[in-house]
């Protein structure tokens, strides 16, 4: 597809003229520790999505537990089990070259969103490790972030995009399975069938 340059924003001053000045409450709502408000979100999410930047590029991963599985450990660190995946660990490798990152939580029913930036390191310290065990398998590393922003986000994504709404779920056999998308991209050198009958237990066994 190819653009129009002459509507191509290439300046800030031609975005700041587009959008205007942000309200009140957009710029009194960001401060650079946990708020005791903004820790009430944190605990009660399940979900969060983390973005980190390195060498080869962008990521954002998906990481979730019970509600509270981040935890704050004061208003300036948050800390984050790194739980059992596929191994490509392109978060932590981001991480090792260049430190920032930024948190998305999301908490279901609700429409605000809480959003963080800040730094992170990798530990491995035991004591921290058997902190975040889950059915007796502590986490490989842990996330320990110093938090530099926090802001939360208006509901308007989440109402536009009717997130929790039950009736807009959608049916997971509407679309590919995992097997049949590994087998097509591999142009049929991956036995889709298989890792799709065997894929719901070895989920449940790897969970933790």
């Amino acid at each position: 597809m190819e653009l129009n340059d002459d509507y191509r924003i290439t300046d800030l001053n031609a975005l700041q003229t587009l959008y205007g000045q942000p309200a009140g409450a957009s710029i009194i709502k960001e401060v650079d520790h946990v708020h005791p408000h903004y820790r009430a979100f944190i605990e009660a999410a399940p979900f969060a999505i983390l973005a980190t930047s390195g060498p080869d590029g962008l990521d954002a991963s998906p990481r979730g537990d019970p509600a509270g599985f981040v935890t704050v450990a004061d208003d300036k660190t948050l800390l984050i089990p790194d739980r059992r995946g596929n191994n490509r660990i392109d978060s932590l490798r981001n991480i090792l070259a260049d430190p920032r990152v930024a948190l998305l939580f999301l908490i279901p029913g609700v429409g605000e969103t809480l959003r963080v930036n800040g730094r992170a390191s990798i530990s491995t310290d035991p004591e921290l490790l058997a902190r975040f065990s889950m059915n007796d398998k502590p986490p490989r590393s842990v996330l320990v972030i110093h938090v530099e922003t926090v802001f939360f986000q208006c509901s308007r994504a989440i109402l536009r995009s009717e997130l929790w709404d039950a009736a807009k779920q959608v049916d997971r056999s509407s679309l590919p399975s995992v097997g049949r998308m590994l087998a097509d991209i591999s142009a049929g050198t991956f036995d889709g069938v298989t890792y799709d009958r065997e894929l719901p237990e070895r989920v449940r066994s790897t969970l933790y």
